[in-house]
C-alpha cells in the first residue's frame, strides 16, 4: 500500500512479511534446528566418556579366550583405540560431521550404518503399528471415561489404565508369552497359538505390539480423561449445551478439539520412543531392530555402534519434538512463538 505518495520500498516490505506469522514459524524451527547441534555434540561427548569409561575393552572374549596381547594391540591400532581419548574425540567428531560412523568392533569389516539400516526396518514396523493402536484406542478410552464420568465404563476404563501403567512391559511380555504362546500351543496342539519371536507384517506383530503398547495406551487414556473433564466444565461448552447443539457437534468441535492439545504434546516422546525401539521388547521377543542392536552392541563394547546409535536416538527424539511443537502451534493460534 502506498505511504505518503509513494509505494513502499522493497526493504519495507520485506521486513512486514517477517513480522507475519508464517516468517515467525520460520525462524522458530530454523532457530530449533540449530539448537540440535549443540545437544547431539553433548550426547556425543557424554555417551563416549561413559562408554570408554565402562570396565572391560570391546576385545574380551571371556575367560579361558582371551586373545593375545599382540592381537589386541594390532587391533587397538587399526582402530585407533592406542591414541588419547581426547584425540579420538576430535577424530570422531570430524567422522561424524562427514555422516561416516565407522566400523563396527563386533561385527568386523561391517559399516555401523550398514547394521543400523539393516535394524531399522523392524524397529519401524514394530513402532509404527504400536503407534496405530495407541491414538485410537488410548483417546477412545479417555473420552468415553470422562463422558461417563464416574459409571462402570469409567471404572472398567480407569482400572484398565492403572494396571497398564503399573505392570512394566517386559511382565506384561512374559505374560503373553506364556499364556497366548507357550500355554496356547499346548492347550490346542499347537492348534491356536501365537508367535513370539522374530517380526513380520502377519501374526508375529501382535504380542511384541500388545506388550509395547500397554503403557502408552494407559498414560494417554488417563491424559485423555483428564483434560476432557476439564473441558466439559469451561463455560463455552456450557453454552453450547444450552444452546441444544447436537452432542455430536459438541463433543467433535468444542470439547474434543480443545482436549486434544495436551495429549498431542504427550504423543511426541511417545512416538519417539517407539522409533527408537524398545530395547526390552525387541530383546525379549528376538526382534533385530535397533533396540536389541544397541544391547547387543553395549555388551560388546562396540564403540562406534554405541555412538552412532545414541545419536540416532537423540536425532529422532529432538526431531519429533519439534514437529509436535509446530503441530501445537498449528493446532492452537494463541501460543506463541518465542
Amino acid at each position: 500500500m502506498p505511504t505518503g505518495g509513494r509505494p513502499i520500498g522493497g526493504a519495507f516490505l520485506l521486513f512486514r512479511v517477517l513480522r507475519g506469522r508464517p516468517a515467525r514459524l520460520g525462524i522458530f524451527v530454523l532457530r530449533r534446528v540449530l539448537w540440535m547441534v549443540p545437544v547431539v555434540f553433548f550426547v556425543i561427548l557424554i555417551t563416549f566418556v561413559l562408554a570408554h569409561l565402562a570396565p572391560g575393552s570391546p576385545w574380551d572374549r571371556g575367560a579361558g579366550r582371551q586373545l593375545s596381547a599382540a592381537v589386541i594391540h594390532n587391533r587397538n591400532v587399526t582402530y585407533g583405540l592406542d591414541k588419547p581419548y581426547w584425540q579420538q574425540f576430535l577424530v570422531y567428531i570430524w567422522n561424524v560431521a562427514h555422516l561416516n560412523f565407522g566400523l563396527s568392533f563386533q561385527f568386523q569389516d561391517q559399516s555401523v550404518s550398514g547394521l543400523l539400516l539393516a535394524g531399522w526396518p523392524y524397529t519401524l514396523t514394530l513402532g509404527l503399528t504400536a503407534f496405530c493402536l495407541i491414538v485410537p484406542v488410548g483417546i477412545l478410552l479417555g473420552v468415553v471415561a470422562a463422558l461417563r464420568q464416574n459409571s462402570k465404563v469409567d471404572y472398567i476404563a480407569t482400572a484398565f489404565a492403572t494396571l497398564g501403567a503399573t505392570i512394566p512391559n517386559f511382565v506384561i511380555a512374559i505374560l503373553l508369552i506364556i499364556v497366548l504362546g507357550v500355554g496356547a500351543r499346548n492347550a490346542t496342539g499347537g492348534n491356536l497359538w501365537l508367535p513370539f519371536s522374530g517380526i513380520g507384517l502377519d501374526s508375529r506383530l501382535i504380542l511384541p505390539v500388545i506388550a509395547i503398547s500397554a503403557l502408552p495406551i494407559a498414560y494417554v487414556a488417563r491424559l485423555t480423561r483428564a483434560s476432557t473433564l476439564e473441558i466439559l466444565r469451561q463455560e463455552y461448552v456450557r453454552t453450547a449445551w444450552a444452546k441444544g447443539l447436537p452432542e455430536r457437534l459438541v463433543i467433535g468441535r468444542h470439547v474434543l478439539l480443545n482436549a486434544l492439545i495436551p495429549v498431542i504434546t504427550a504423543l511426541g516422546p511417545i512416538f519417539a520412543f517407539l522409533l527408537t525401539g524398545s530395547v526390552i521388547i525387541e530383546t525379549v521377543f528376538s526382534i533385530p531392530g535397533i533396540g536389541s542392536t544397541f544391547v547387543t552392541a553395549v555388551n560388546a563394547r562396540d564403540y562406534p555402534m554405541i555412538l552412532a546409535t545414541t545419536i540416532l536416538f537423540s536425532f529422532v527424539i529432538a526431531a519429533v519434538n519439534l514437529v509436535v511443537d509446530i503441530l501445537y502451534v498449528v493446532i492452537d493460534p494463541r501460543v506463541r512463538l518465542s
